[in-house]
């Protein structure tokens, strides 16, 4: 699939796509507390967004059986929301989510801790969120599609965690899941040159120790290869002739 460049008409179409999705990222977050479960969270999400008059992109995309990806502790990405999940005092959860808004997508994760959680932990969950905006200071026109990479890497490496390999970020727009391809870490290459226009999922997905991860048997959970905590922030952004937009965060 190439790389699509936005006309005006689709920006404001994916800017409303970006800020209704925050809205259902901003709902769910108020909701988390020990004693929920994963699917109580997935239900809600999924609600909201039909409310909104949009379509939950992720629900059967691939065979994916839920609306809301719904990760816990270790769990990476792809968590599925089930009744005995139980969220417990201490844990992370990771709510990956994305919507459908007269044919573009919208995509972006948020990691929140459940109670008070182990300070160490809570330093992984802000390094994360924190290597998303490195990241993407290098997202302007004129630079190279994997600087974006180098700046999260540079950042997060500092601190000693794992950046997952094995799943990255992507282009978006009339697919959840379009050209380019935008890794985490550093490349050797340069990667495309951006250009205004260009609509990117940038999501780093960091662990609190190895940067290996394995499959669960359900075939879509991905969990952490030691089993220590994993954080995923992600935001839709957009290339412009300046400053790059974040289509899912305005506050």
């Amino acid at each position: 699939m190439a790389v699509t460049i936005k006309s005006a008409k689709e920006i404001e179409l994916m800017r409303e796509a970006g800020r209704l999705l925050e809205i259902v990222h901003d709902e769910m977050g108020n909701m988390i507390r020990p004693g929920i479960s994963t699917m109580d969270i997935n239900e809600f999400g999924d609600k909201l967004i039909r409310k909104l008059g949009c379509i939950p992109n992720f629900l059967n995309y691939g065979g994916f059986p839920a609306s809301i990806c719904v990760s816990v502790n270790e769990e990476v990405v792809h968590g599925i929301p089930r009744r005995d999940r139980i969220l417990e005092e201490g844990d992370i959860v990771s709510l990956d989510a994305g919507l459908i808004y007269k044919g573009y997508h919208s995509d972006a994760a948020r990691t929140h801790a459940v109670g008070k959680i182990d300070p160490r932990v809570q330093n992984l969950v802000d390094v994360t969120r924190r290597s998303f905006f490195e990241g993407i200071k290098m997202a302007k026109a004129g630079n190279h599609l994997y600087d974006i990479s180098a700046a999260i890497d540079d950042y997060v490496s500092r601190f000693g965690y794992g950046i997952v390999r094995d799943l990255v970020g992507h282009g978006i727009g009339t697919s959840l899941h379009e050209d380019p391809q935008v890794p985490n870490f550093r490349e050797k290459r340069k990667g495309m040159k951006l250009v205004p226009g260009m609509t990117l999922a940038v999501e780093p997905m960091i662990n609190m120790g190895t940067w290996k991860v394995v499959w669960q048997e359900d075939k879509w959970t991905v969990v952490t290869k030691d089993r220590k905590p994993s954080a995923h922030y992600e935001n839709t952004i957009l290339i412009t002739d300046g400053e790059p937009e974040i289509l899912t965060l305005h506050s």
